[in-house]
């Protein structure tokens, strides 16, 4: 019997986000890179040349049926436009194939339930692709925590930005409903990276946005109540410098990751203090946290492992942006299911 080292991967779209994800699934010690495919006719080509000259034997395909019915291929990353993603996932399932889907996994929490269950009854391994929880500066963050440094945490501050360029405008083409705005696009980043510091989950949400004529939202912010006092804090924009930070603050002190969006070449820092004085700086190693995560998904395939990300952290995501979204719409807290 052969043991498998590497799962083979195909590629499902020719998103801007391959720039990253195709050469992590090059580099990645246990992946490697056997097809791509795009509806656009040469577009995975173009891809493939782009951002892995070096990459020989890689199929390449203008439908992405063709792709999913291709044997060579154990798993998919799932890079479409975000209303496009359910179908696909399960499409991919239906096939046998993994999946790793590019955040949001779904619009809805009852997409995401049907993922889960179609991934159980087809024995495949599903994940949504929230990179940033991969690298290493994160568990530093935790680790601080777990050791007391700040005491029990009462409030994340979680803000999210860039200004949208010509190149990006796709991302305010669709309402909210269709997956369209800064919500589904950033948002989901902030909401998921304060949710990460807390036990439970919220009981309630607060949000005001700032719409374009499209229905999408260009600039979000809002509070999640954590109860018993402890809330996060979030905001996101596509009209303001660019910002990807959060910061924590507990009973004895404070920790701030002042880049989680980190670029391959990056030089991580955390930086935190306590009341007692205490002010530090830490300058962490680089780490790619595309490859890492293409690597631990890849490694849950090849050794029956369950995901750091499961499908039940998605729906709790997915839960508490519906109910931002809809706070923003309708000018009122939207109440969870949390212990208060």
């Amino acid at each position: 019997m052969t043991i498998k080292t590497k799962l083979r991967w195909g590629i499902l779209g020719a998103a801007r986000i391959n720039e990253r994800l195709l050469p992590a699934i090059v580099q990645a010690s246990n992946a490697k890179l056997v097809a791509v495919a795009s509806r656009r006719e040469g577009a995975a080509v173009k891809i493939v040349e782009q951002y892995a000259p070096q990459q020989q034997n890689v199929r390449m395909y203008d439908d992405l049926d063709e792709l999913l019915a291709d044997t060579a291929v154990d798993a998919v990353y799932v890079p479409l436009a975000n209303h496009e993603h359910v179908k696909w996932v399960l499409r991919a399932i239906e096939c046998g194939k993994h999946v790793l889907c590019e955040k949001p996994m779904a619009l809805t929490v009852a997409d995401i339930e049907a993922i889960k269950v179609a991934a159980i009854k087809y024995k495949v391994t599903v994940m949504e692709g929230f990179m940033y929880r991969f690298h290493p500066q994160h568990t530093r963050v935790q680790d601080l925590i777990a050791l007391g440094t700040i005491g029990e945490i009462r409030s994340v501050r979680a803000s999210y930005s860039f200004m949208m360029r010509p190149a990006r405008m796709y991302r305010l083409m669709e309402n909210v409903e269709r997956g369209g705005g800064a919500m589904w696009d950033i948002g989901c980043y902030a909401i998921h990276s304060a949710r990460l510091f807390f036990d439970q989950e919220p009981v309630a949400v607060t949000a005001i946005a700032k719409y374009v004529d499209s229905g999408a939202d260009i600039a979000t912010s809002g509070i999640i109540d954590f109860g018993l006092g402890r809330y996060a804090h979030f905001d996101f924009s596509f009209e303001r410098a660019r910002r990807c930070e959060y910061e924590i603050v507990g009973t004895k002190g404070g920790i701030k990751c002042h880049a989680v969006w980190q670029l391959p070449g990056d030089v991580p820092v955390i930086s935190w203090w306590t009341e007692e004085g205490l002010q530090c700086e830490e300058r962490l190693p680089i780490a790619n946290h595309f490859q890492l995560e293409i690597e631990h998904f890849s490694d849950c395939v090849l050794n029956n492992k369950e995901p750091l990300l499961s499908l039940d952290d998605a729906k709790s995501n997915c839960q508490v942006i519906v109910a931002a979204l809809k706070s923003a719409a309708q000018g009122q807290v939207v109440q969870l299911g949390g212990n208060k």
